[in-house]
């Protein structure tokens, strides 16, 4: 519905509005359809008050006179049909006229239906109840897709909101001899995307992304909540610094059971800057990427260890992965959200894909996100886009 279209109730009647110039033929009208339940009757003789007895009335089907003087019926058909207020309402065109041109001309100016006067009253209910009805029927479906927009543009406000707080819990950038960036983008529906990073003490520093099952409000809170326990360092029974308790723990708080049968996936890592050792576990999570001054562009180093996702399964025994991180190295940790999007040609981006976009971004991070839009072909994503990128000094 337009703004210039005035809001329509549903009738639980049948309102019959007959323009005629002619009191016989009201009355005649009048005296098919009196006794008739559920059906109220308007008769109006001067055509010039016609469009003003609509408006008031607001009949569910109108019979309209052929020949009138001052203004004839089919000029009042187009005017009804120019009118918000009538322009759906079923006109029926009663004449004496059983002209087939003329009653082209009529269906042509807008007309539903044409009868030639006085018809058999049977015949006049039957096409009443029968035109009202579909009108009636218009205006409720009307009112559903209305009523369906409101509620569509509420949710979209709740999702915007719910996007707008996962990103503004996202930390701040930082600088120095360990700097970190990041690129994040929700998707339509909002996704369960969440990541941080902080500093556990003087020499460890911890970096997690996870990604929770499914989208929408439920799959976003879930994300915040872990993201929020882990940043407040409120995981009781685990030492932090530790990856592979982090995720067992995780494991026995977030179950599927107690969270609506949602899951995530993780990617956590501490760094320990005296050793330059990077401690890392994974829960079903993209390996991250690391890529070592002088190593071969297309083949960083992969760190991922295979384990089932954090709430599936109780007693899930999560593995540590460790490597060395040689000065000037790149680390990224993202969610498959970068990468798994569909091409215009059918086929999925592959991780292969996406390692040659992070190899040598050719004007920063957020360069990778306009990359892969343009692969896929648009700019928004099916999933969330998340993306961390570490530079160790």
């Amino acid at each position: 519905m337009t703004d210039a279209t005035p809001e329509l109730s549903v009738p639980d009647e049948i309102r019959v509005l007959l323009v005629d110039d002619q009191r016989m033929v009201g009355e005649a009208v009048r005296r098919m359809v009196a006794g008739e339940p559920n059906l109220v009757f308007e008769f109006c003789q001067k055509p010039d008050e016609a469009m003003a007895a609509a408006e008031r009335f607001r009949p569910t089907v109108i019979l309209q006179d052929l020949v009138m003087p001052g203004i004839d019926g089919l000029t009042l058909v187009e005017s009804y049909r120019a009118n918000p207020v009538t322009r759906d309402v079923p006109t029926i065109v009663l004449s004496s006229q059983e002209d087939p041109v003329v009653k082209a001309d009529a269906f042509a100016r807008g007309a539903n239906d044409y009868l030639v006067k006085l018809p058999d009253r049977i015949e006049v209910l039957a096409r009443l109840r029968h035109h009202s009805k579909g009108y009636t029927h218009l205006l409720q479906r009307n009112a559903a897709f209305e009523a369906l927009a409101a509620s569509q543009k509420r949710l979209a406000g709740e999702l915007a909101e719910a996007a707008d707080y996962v990103r503004s819990q996202l930390p701040a950038p930082l600088t120095g001899p360990l700097a970190v960036r990041w690129d994040f983008e929700s998707c339509s529906s909002v996704g369960g995307d969440a990541f941080g990073y902080h500093w556990l003490d003087d020499e460890h520093f911890a970096v997690y992304l996870l990604d929770v099952c499914g989208h929408g409000v439920g799959a976003a809170l879930l994300s915040v909540s872990v993201m929020n326990t882990l940043s407040q360092r409120s995981l009781q029974d685990a030492d932090l610094r530790a990856p592979e308790q982090v995720l067992a723990r995780l494991n026995a708080v977030f179950t599927m059971v107690r969270h609506n049968d949602m899951y995530f996936t993780i990617w956590y890592g501490v760094y320990h800057a005296p050793s330059r050792q990077l401690r890392y576990a994974t829960a079903a999570h993209p390996p991250a990427l690391l890529f070592a001054p002088g190593g071969a562009p297309d083949a960083p180093a992969q760190l991922g260890i295979p384990a089932l996702p954090i709430g599936a399964m109780e007693d899930v025994d999560y593995q540590a992965g460790e490597i060395t991180v040689p000065p000037g190295s790149r680390l990224y940790v993202y969610s498959d959200g970068v990468y798994e999007v569909q091409m215009p040609d059918g086929r999925e981006m592959a991780l292969e894909d996406f390692i040659s976009l992070v190899a040598e971004p050719p004007a920063g991070i957020t360069s990778v996100r306009a990359a892969v839009s343009q692969l896929q072909g648009k700019t928004q994503f099916d999933d969330d886009f998340s993306l961390i990128e570490l530079v160790f000094d």
